[in-house]
């Protein structure tokens, strides 16, 4: 690992380290519990145990982007490996470490030939929104009705308690997702081999935990030297 890496990886354990901990100290004792709560629901009911595996077809979609422009899996197949990950939203403070810890890594993506790309299911405006406050220069794109997040084994419904806890510290998920399901998906990361199946995979219960950077990039450097179709 290059030391450049190596501080970008360092950089974002802190980050999201130290977002846990700014979040503990500024939200209400009882949001914090009723979210930690509603993140111990989700690991004992095994959701991530339904998501889709290495080895699996990924199921192909076509979503718009910060623009507006349809972007199709298959299209993106066709120029290398994608990098597809699923986040909650442009109000989610972990999800924003992550997303620029991603951009920083775009240059060594591209040696692979990947492209990165990120899902959630909010509505076009909010992703573009998402896109502009953080000047990412990779496809965004919105999944309204968490239709893809549900294909690739990510859906679930956070439930009453935790949407209203949200929605008292200002969150209000209808109104990001355009949507009265209240339904996210799981944090996770997929790489999309050029063949349409799927590599490798990072999906977890507990959003406050992501995929590294480094560990996309070495499980990249395993795929086969293959053109794409």
């Amino acid at each position: 690992m290059s030391a450049s890496l190596s501080s970008v990886s360092t950089a974002f354990r802190q980050e999201l380290a130290a977002t846990a901990q700014h979040l503990a100290s500024v939200l209400p004792v009882t949001a914090s519990q009723v979210i930690d709560n509603g993140i111990s629901s989700v690991e004992a009911a095994g959701h991530a145990s339904h998501a889709l595996k290495p080895g699996q077809a990924a199921p192909d979609f076509t979503l718009p982007d910060a623009t507006g422009a349809a972007q199709t899996l298959t299209h993106l197949l066709a120029q290398g490996p994608v990098v597809l990950l699923f986040y909650r939203g442009n109000w989610c403070p972990y999800c924003n470490v992550q997303l620029r810890a991603y951009q920083q890594i775009l240059p060594e993506l591209a040696q692979h030939g990947a492209t990165l790309v990120a899902v959630s299911p909010q509505t076009p405006d909010f992703t573009a929104l998402t896109a502009s406050e953080k000047a990412l220069s990779f496809p965004v794109l919105s999944d309204v009705g968490n239709t893809v997040a549900r294909q690739y084994g990510l859906g679930y419904g956070v439930g009453q308690e935790v949407a209203d806890t949200l929605r008292s510290v200002g969150i209000d998920l209808s109104a990001y997702n355009g949507t009265s399901d209240d339904e996210l998906p799981l944090t996770a990361t997929f790489i999309i081999g050029s063949e349409g199946i799927i590599a490798w995979s990072w999906v977890e219960a507990n959003f406050k935990q992501r995929a590294d950077p480094t560990e996309i990039l070495a499980a990249l450097a395993q795929l086969p030297a293959t053109q794409p179709a």
